[in-house]
């Protein structure tokens, strides 16, 4: 049997930000002094005159990220989720969100995955953070290859961007001709029509993983990857709830305010639909192994398949 490649989403952000840096002379990268852990140091070798680091001062590192916007710079600002949406909230809301600056944000290191670092660095609220801030984009992409597409689009898109990368290496799941990737648009990656579970980030992978559980039990699971939480790609959502019925999000945060929380508001208004929502339950993580900790808040592809059997 083939080894499934594996790599670091974190890994993705880094290397493609060299390959955009060689076709754009307006990109440049800030850091917090986490060059190494962001991945961001490919960057700064390839062009050190375009990458800044701020050291530990994400506040400030916002606020030049948003005067260099101005100058007809792209900033990418770069750290970890933790700091980007939790400790630079409020600069990132009004120097950033409030004038709509063309501001992208690469917060790596998110999620419950971050493993022994602990409950302090691993950001279970940045999805609802970012989407409450008006005309924030925000996405988490599901491998390397989704990775990549999504920072290019990302340099494309005028306006600001928060993207979530992960610490672990994940299966690399979009290597096929077929693959497209466009802001605001879900891909699904399976065809089913018992049930739908939508997923995204390092959730995709195992979210097919359970749907072939699934399908073992004679049950026909659609598999969506939702890469984009806002904006939301709502007719995809909703013709997956009016053709299977059954909705489960599945996703590295808590289940309050993400994308279980985006496809709960659409289909309430929209097309009423039962959903069940897999990821964090209102608690704080804890040090251990990445995989240990998927596997105990069923975030593996154990778990999901689990959970989506005991709510039907």
């Amino acid at each position: 049997m083939t080894e499934v490649k594996k790599i670091a989403t974190r890994a993705s952000y880094g290397s493609a930000l060299v390959e955009l840096g060689k076709k754009y002379d307006n990109l440049v990268v800030l850091d917090a002094d986490l060059a190494n852990a962001t991945q961001t140091q490919m960057f700064q070798k390839e062009f050190p005159e375009r990458h800044i680091d701020c050291g530990i001062a994400e506040c400030n590192m916002t606020v030049i990220g948003a005067g260099l916007s101005t100058c007809g710079k792209v900033p990418f600002v770069s750290t970890f989720a933790m700091f980007a949406a939790g400790r630079a909230y409020e600069q990132v809301r009004n120097s950033i969100g409030y004038p709509h600056l063309n501001v992208k944000i690469g917060a790596t290191h998110g999620g419950i995955s971050v493993g022994e670092d602990g409950a302090s660095h691993q950001c279970l609220e940045d999805f609802a953070l970012m989407r409450v801030i008006p005309g924030m984009v925000v996405a988490c992409p599901s491998d390397d290859i989704e990775a990549k597409a999504l920072v290019e689009a990302a340099y494309h898109y005028e306006g600001p961007v928060y993207m979530r990368f992960g610490r672990l290496a994940v299966p690399v799941i979009n290597d096929n001709p077929d693959y497209h990737f466009e802001l605001g648009k879900g891909i699904t990656l399976k065809e089913g029509k018992d049930l739908t579970i939508i997923a995204n980030g390092l959730c995709v992978a195992p979210a097919l993983e359970a749907a072939r559980k699934l399908a073992q039990d004679g049950i026909d699971a659609r598999v969506i990857n939702i890469h984009t939480i806002k904006p939301l790609d709502e007719e995809l959502v909703i013709k997956a709830a009016k053709e299977t019925g059954k909705i489960f999000t599945v996703e590295e945060h808590s289940v309050i305010g993400g994308l279980g929380g985006a496809v709960s508001e659409c289909l309430a208004e929209k097309c009423p639909t039962f959903v069940k929502k897999i990821g964090i339950y209102d608690t704080f993580g804890e040090s251990g192994p990445a995989a240990a900790l998927l596997q105990k808040y069923g975030l593996d592809a154990d778990g999901i398949y689990r959970q989506v059997k005991a709510a039907l």
